[in-house]
C-alpha cells in the first residue's frame, strides 16, 4: 500500500499530466483539431517507471523516463513565421523520485526531472534544450473511516516544459462517499468519479495541460523578431471512461471541452512576441496504462 500511495503521486502530471494512477508504463494520445482555430495539435507519449526499495523501512527510490513528441499543423500559409521550425517538438524527461514516512501517518515524496525540450532544427543539442522539474509533497491517508476511505496531498510543483512555466500548487484530496461514488478536488485536477462495475467507471473532470518548448536558433516572427519559446497552456473539462481490462491493465477515453486556450510565441526573456489563434474547443485523449 505505501508504494501504491507513492506512485499515485509521482507518476503523476503531464502538467498532465497531473494526479492519476499508479502507473508502471503508459502509452497516451492527445488531439486537438484545428476547427476554430489557426493550428492542429497531437501529441504522443511514452511513460516508464520504476520503483526500488531501499533498506530504510518505507523508503523508496524511484526511476523513469517520460518521452513525448507534440506536432503542429498550421492552417494558415499567411502566419508570420516558418512553419517548418514549429511542427514537431520532442519532450523527454528523466525522473529521480523518492519518499519516506514522516510522523502521524504522513509521508514526503521528492522527485526531480532533468530533460530536454526541442524543436531539434538544428539537429544537435544546447544548452537551451535543457529543462528541469521539481515537486515536493505531503501525503497523507486517513484510515479512521475504512467505509469512506479519503487521501490528502499538499504540495508544490515546477516544471520548465510543461504549458505553466511557474511554480504551481499541488493540492489533492480524495474521497470515497459512497461505495459507486469518489471525488477528487485540487489542482491541477479535479473530477468526481461513479464506479459503474469493476470494469466499467466515468468521471467528470476539470484540469490543467499544456506544454513549453525551445526554438533552436529562433524563429523570425514578423519579419523582425526571433522566437525563443514556444507555449501552450490550456484548461479544459469533460467526460473519461475507464475500461479494466484487468487490475492492472486499463483504457481511459476522454472527450473534453477547451475552456481556456493559450498558443504564443515568445523570446528570450518570455515576452509574448506572437499569439496565434486560440478557438480551438475540442480535445480527445486516449490512453493505455499498465498499473500497480
Amino acid at each position: 500500500m505505501r508504494v501504491r500511495l507513492f506512485l499515485f503521486f509521482f507518476i503523476t502530471y503531464s502538467i498532465a499530466s497531473h494526479a492519476q494512477l499508479s502507473d508502471l508504463a503508459r502509452l497516451d494520445f492527445t488531439y486537438i483539431p484545428n476547427k476554430g482555430s489557426d493550428v492542429e495539435y497531437t501529441r504522443s507519449r511514452f511513460l516508464f517507471n520504476y520503483p526500488l526499495k531501499l533498506n530504510k523501512e518505507g523508503q523508496y527510490l524511484f526511476l523513469g523516463v517520460d518521452y513525448s513528441n507534440v506536432h503542429l499543423r498550421f492552417k494558415d500559409d499567411m502566419l508570420p513565421f516558418d512553419r517548418e521550425l514549429l511542427n514537431d517538438f520532442k519532450l523527454l524527461d528523466f525522473t529521480i523520485g523518492f519518499t519516506k514516512p514522516l510522523k502521524k501517518g504522513w509521508r514526503l515524496g521528492v522527485r526531480f526531472q532533468p530533460g530536454i525540450s526541442t524543436n531539434n532544427a538544428a539537429k544537435t543539442l544546447n544548452a537551451n534544450d535543457l529543462v528541469f522539474s521539481g515537486d515536493v509533497v505531503f501525503i497523507k491517508k486517513f484510515e479512521n473511516y475504512t467505509d469512506k476511505p479519503s487521501r490528502l496531498i499538499l504540495g508544490l510543483s515546477y516544471s520548465q516544459n510543461r504549458g505553466y512555466v511557474f511554480p504551481l500548487p499541488f493540492i489533492s484530496y480524495y474521497e470515497k462517499f459512497r461505495p459507486d461514488w469518489s471525488f477528487n478536488i485540487g489542482i491541477p485536477k479535479t473530477n468526481l468519479q461513479y464506479h459503474l462495475s469493476d470494469r466499467h467507471r466515468f468521471k467528470l473532470y476539470a484540469q490543467l495541460d499544456g506544454f513549453t518548448s525551445n526554438i533552436q536558433n529562433g524563429a523570425l516572427v514578423n519579419g523582425n523578431e526571433y522566437a525563443e519559446l514556444i507555449n501552450m497552456s490550456l484548461v479544459n473539462g469533460g467526460l473519461q471512461y475507464e475500461f479494466h481490462f484487468t487490475d492492472h491493465l486499463q483504457l481511459d477515453l476522454r472527450a473534453a471541452y477547451n475552456f481556456n486556450l493559450n498558443n504564443k510565441l515568445k523570446d528570450g526573456r518570455n515576452n509574448t512576441l506572437l499569439t496565434i489563434d486560440n478557438d480551438s474547443r475540442s480535445y480527445f485523449r486516449a490512453v493505455l496504462r499498465f498499473k500497480i
